[in-house]
């Protein structure tokens, strides 16, 4: 299989291991130096660069959340002058203030080649014509990945997100090979075609990287056969970098984390222990090579685990289970914690179903009662009485087995729950209104 930097995927570990220390170490002093916030933390906890000696030493060091960065809002994370900064990103700032990332010209160049990586892995190449449907603009989705794409010598098609059809045709008249944007949109992308009366033969796309959201084995084998693609998936956050942190090979066999540039662990998520390889967790990235705003020991919130294998393409960097949701998407009912992703995972198996579900939590009386909207097929929707009820008790034992309460499911028709162009929203809690 093809690769983009074919000397720094395929290292050995020991390889990779003396980089990171190296990298590391350069970090620390950076952020010491140069980054008050850190400067007076390693103070506090009598911390200095020069104790950190071993890769295994980094466990000493104390994290770094996003409140951290909200606090130090705009610029106060940056290690370098503003003079120095050459691109400004945000995340959404949605739930507070925005998270400011700023670039170096260096830094570009690193991103640029990071997402090449992980583009290549997915399987384009110069010759595709790659057609962007994410949001342009303070996201780094759009933009990292046009870059990325544009490195490689790709035709990019910069369509951003919204007007669905006015994509189709521009996908059907330019030919475009591969498509990027959320998984949710990649199913609406589908529907609104079949709404069209056109099929994946009407189109000409190849390959499609989708990322932003967790999303399970039935939507990836649901966008495939609907738009005739082979989907990969990609792993990115715009605190670290954005996109061209992970992405998985044409194996579909886990991502393949960039592990040269960032250290990886994964910790429980409520004491913070370092866990080992293969455990599940939450995941926390060291960036080793950023020099605008470089983080250290960054709690991302999202739940995988990370391994070591023989992945048949030839990369040796560590790799990632598709993230199964957030701590922070975790909702707690009647004393029992449920992430959405338990759901989707239940319903892989279960005929009839559609990757489409809203979760309702509401108060009745005083405990919480959970109620899940799934949409189904239309040929069960319409079927008989007796037909729905046995696939919807089959479906209430399944989730039983996954979540450990005994959620209400109501089945609801094809095409009747809102569609989502960006992240998918999953949960909506009433309790608090």
């Amino acid at each position: 299989m093809k690769m983009w930097q074919m000397s720094d995927e395929t290292m050995s570990v020991s390889e990779i291991k003396q980089l990171q220390l190296e990298r590391l170490q350069s970090t620390l002093n950076r952020v010491y130096n140069n980054v008050e916030f850190y400067h007076n933390l390693f103070n506090k906890l009598n911390i200095t660069p020069e104790k950190i000696k071993s890769l295994d030493d980094i466990k000493h060091l104390p994290f770094t959340t996003k409140q951290d960065l909200r606090d130090n809002y705009p610029y106060g994370m940056f290690a370098v002058p503003l003079k120095d900064i050459v691109r400004i990103h945000s995340s959404s700032g949605t739930t507070g203030k925005p998270t400011v990332v700023g670039y170096t010209k260096r830094d570009l160049e690193l991103w640029k080649n990071l997402v090449a990586r992980i583009m290549v892995a997915g399987g384009v190449t110069k010759d595709d014509i790659v057609h962007i449907a994410f949001t342009y603009g303070l996201f780094t989705g759009g933009f990292g990945l046009h870059y990325g794409a544009e490195h490689i010598g790709a035709s990019v098609i910069p369509v951003s997100s919204g007007n669905t059809r006015r994509q189709i045709m521009i996908m059907q008249d330019y030919r475009s090979s591969v498509l990027i944007c959320t998984p949710s949109y990649a199913l609406h992308i589908a529907e609104t075609l079949e709404s069209m009366g056109l099929t994946k033969d009407d189109i000409h796309l190849k390959y499609g990287l989708f990322g932003s959201e967790p999303w399970g084995e039935k939507i990836r084998s649901e966008i495939e056969n609907r738009l005739g693609i082979i989907a990969t998936d990609n792993y990115g956050l715009s605190e670290i970098i954005g996109p061209g942190v992970a992405g998985e090979c044409l194996y579909k066999n886990g991502l393949h984390i960039n592990e040269d540039h960032f250290y990886v662990e994964v910790i429980d998520p409520e004491t913070g222990e370092v866990l080992p390889e293969g455990e599940k967790g939450e995941l926390v990235i060291t960036t080793l090579s950023k020099e605008a705003m470089p983080l250290i020991r960054y709690r991302t919130r999202d739940i995988t685990r990370i391994y070591r294998d023989n992945c048949k393409c030839g990369r040796t960097l560590i790799k990632m289970e598709k993230p199964s949701g957030r701590t922070d998407d975790m909702i707690i009912v009647n004393g029992v914690n449920v992430f959405p992703s338990q759901v989707e995972e239940a319903l892989k198996e279960i005929e009839d179903t559609t990757p489409h579900f809203m979760i309702y939590v509401r108060k009745k009386g005083a405990l919480d009662m959970m109620e899940i909207h799934l949409e189904v097929s239309e040929n069960l929707f319409f079927d008989e009485m007796k037909r729905q009820k046995e696939v919807l008790d089959k479906i209430t034992e399944k989730l039983f087995n996954y979540l450990g309460i005994k959620p209400k499911v109501k089945l609801v028709e094809p095409k009747s729950l809102e569609r989502f162009e960006g992240k998918a929203k999953r949960v909506i809690d009433e309790r608090q209104q």
